[in-house]
């Protein structure tokens, strides 16, 4: 059984240490050169889309199920082939879903805008109010926060637990605060924790009593198929239809898209919503655009099908990914597991691992691994302003390197998290080293 680094005197932690620092010093003489930076998906499975280029040639038909040329102007709101498709991605009616170009986070960030210009359904527009303020579930997704940095908006951290978001919390401050405009949610497989919201948390989300009229719930459900195993699936409570059946139809914006499904950059972005919300919206959209790309619309229509080739689609992303995670759950078990100097989450799904180590060692943590040869996501980057209040959290993406790469860079990172972790111990004293301390002329006296 490994003894716990805590409990080690100084002497057992510097012979530990020198052997940690030796096997530190043979990785870099490897140069290793490995990205886990970002949730990129791997050359292997891009490959699994490359279908997609064949199925509309020269020759295709390129008209829709409604008479529509995809080839020209119109359709603002998308194809119905394509919100069908996305529909049943997203589950919802087609009918609420206003199809996009190819990023989700592009229509986050148009979203954001519009309201900062021109309000919410007839509210007073954001950029006439003294402070507008946004709720940011931590750690979260990077992007997100820097949508909100960007506009001048405040952020208000609340933690995020194994069953979502704080919703004490949450109920607390959005029934208390009409400065409070909104709260990203990223639902599914979180970002980074792989955590998805319980069934108790969307039922409290839906039945939110904002003090502000125009306040809304930005779901980001970009990880809606993105299971990693076939029977261990985690699953959700609808938003949409929750939100209708609490009296609060008009709540929440739900986003999706295909970009880790088939193309990053080349997929199709989709956001349903409300009715109300959805003609709030096209009476924005129809200055912004005449339609977005139809035919790439249409492509992925006949790639996929429907629902079922999708689904069948993802098993296929998850047999590529699934070695991948557990390689690193497996390499973090074996490493790190009983020394109590880091923690992870093991998700059915998504494309993170989230580890906190002890506080005050993340920096430490990514700049040793980037030292020899492994790039992380900085330290702080899920949270507001890059700024972890306890410089703990480090976000894992194992998906774009290959396997053998990962369980190279998983072994590497575990050996950072201890050399750091004895670091920092080392310049502390154990209980019985400070008890063992000569009592000071200062202190006999007191006495």
């Amino acid at each position: 059984m490994k003894k716990k680094y805590s409990e080690m005197n100084q002497t057992e932690r510097k012979e530990v240490y020198k052997e940690l620092t030796k096997e530190y010093k043979d990785y870099q003489y490897k140069a290793l050169n490995l990205n886990m930076s970002r949730g990129k998906p791997s050359p292997e499975q891009l490959d699994l889309s490359m279908g997609m280029m064949d199925v509309l040639g020269s020759t295709a038909d390129l008209t829709c199920e409604d008479g529509a040329d995809c080839r020209n102007y119109g359709v603002l709101d998308g194809i119905p082939e394509a919100k069908e498709l996305l529909g049943d991605i997203m589950e919802v009616n087609p009918n609420n879903i206003i199809i996009y170009g190819n990023s989700s986070l592009n229509v986050m960030f148009d979203f954001i805008s519009r309201s900062m210009t021109h309000g919410v359904m007839g509210s007073t527009p954001w950029c006439r109010l003294p402070k507008v303020k946004f709720i940011c579930v931590v750690p979260g997704y990077d992007r997100h926060f820097a949508i909100t940095e960007y506009f001048g908006i405040e952020m208000v951290n609340v933690p995020m637990l194994p069953t979502g978001p704080d919703m004490d919390l949450v109920e607390k401050l959005v029934s208390s605060d009409d400065s409070i405009k909104g709260i990203w949610c990223v639902p599914k497989y979180s970002n980074p924790t792989g955590n998805s919201y319980s069934d108790e948390t969307v039922r409290r989300f839906a039945r939110l009593k904002p003090a502000a009229a125009d306040f809304r719930i930005y779901w980001d459900n970009a990880y809606t198929v993105h299971h990693l195993y076939d029977h261990h699936q985690d699953h959700l409570i609808e938003i949409l239809a929750e939100c209708k059946r609490a009296g609060n139809p008009d709540l929440v914006y739900k986003f999706a898209s295909t970009s880790k499904i088939s193309f990053p950059g080349s997929g199709i972005a989709a956001c349903a919503a409300s009715l109300n919300n959805l003609e709030d919206i096209r009476n924005q959209l129809k200055f912004q655009t005449i339609g977005h790309d139809k035919v790439n619309q249409l492509r992925h229509v006949r790639f996929f099908g429907d629902i079922h080739g999708v689904v069948e689609h993802m098993r296929l992303h998850a047999d590529i990914m699934r070695p991948k995670f557990e390689a690193v759950e497996t390499i973090f078990e074996e490493e790190l597991s009983g020394l109590e100097i880091g923690s992870w989450t093991k998700p059915n799904g998504g494309y993170f691992i989230s580890f906190d180590a002890l506080p005050g060692c993340a920096k430490a943590i990514v700049a040793k691994a980037k030292k020899a040869g492994v790039v992380l996501t900085s330290a702080g980057a899920s949270y507001p302003y890059g700024k972890d209040p306890m410089d703990s959290n480090i976000r894992i993406a194992p998906s774009y390197p290959s396997l053998p790469e990962i369980k190279t860079a998983a072994k590497l990172f575990a050996l950072c998290v201890k050399l750091v972790s004895l670091e920092q111990l080392m310049d502390e004293k154990t209980p019985a080293e400070e008890a063992a301390k000569p009592v000071s002329d200062e202190k006999k006296t007191a006495k």
